[in-house]
């Protein structure tokens, strides 16, 4: 878990890194829940479960340069761990790093496309440990695979600098069958941020 806290850090030194030369700077954060297919024929004895539902939190960083292009970095987690074919407990983590055009289409209202790539990682917990004579014991396993990332987004300003943005991402998770059914995931979800101009 230590590893995943350091990404509200790096967010915070790229905000203040960019600060001063940027036309417009958001901070925000959202929940979201992914959608995915599921397998829905019984030809294996053993079915890898649909990556789907669950709350999912994020924090996001967009940086919109004058002639509209930026870049943009999100994190998401899933809240609580799920339940893996009803016997593990897991939790995925997922990242991006993504090229963005950002426009204003109203008074009010921008919007926001994005493509990029990041990667899943999921973590499995053992409740009762895996040990070995040379390994010691472990209490979680994780599986990470590389993504890539298409999303956009609506922003509307609320009052003053603070927004809402509703968004939908859609992730290409590469070798993502091994743990999940499918290697598409939809994750839909509004975030609420601050524009700094």
């Amino acid at each position: 878990m230590r590893k995943f806290a350091r990404v509200p850090l790096v967010c915070a030194v790229l905000l203040f890194a960019t600060f001063g030369h940027a036309q417009q700077f958001d901070v925000a954060v959202g929940g979201s829940t992914l959608m995915s297919t599921q397998n829905t024929t019984a030809s294996l004895a053993y079915l890898p479960p649909p990556e789907k539902v669950g709350l999912y939190p994020s924090v996001s960083i967009d940086r919109i340069f004058k002639n509209h292009f930026g870049y943009n970095a999100e994190f998401s987690f899933r809240y609580h761990k799920g339940i893996y074919n009803n016997f593990q407990e897991y939790r995925p983590y997922l990242y991006d790093f993504n090229a963005l055009y950002g426009r204003r289409v109203a008074k009010k209202t921008t919007a926001e496309l994005m493509a990029g790539a990041g990667g899943q990682t999921t973590l499995f917990y053992n409740l009762s440990g895996s040990c070995g004579y040379s390994s010691g014991c472990a209490a979680r396993v994780n599986s990470t695979h590389f993504l890539m990332h298409v999303g956009g987004g609506i922003s509307y300003n609320v009052w003053r600098n603070f927004f809402v943005r509703p968004e939908a991402h859609y992730y290409r998770i590469i070798n993502n069958t091994t743990d999940f059914h499918s290697d598409n995931v939809l994750r839909l979800g509004a975030s609420v941020g601050y524009t700094f101009r």
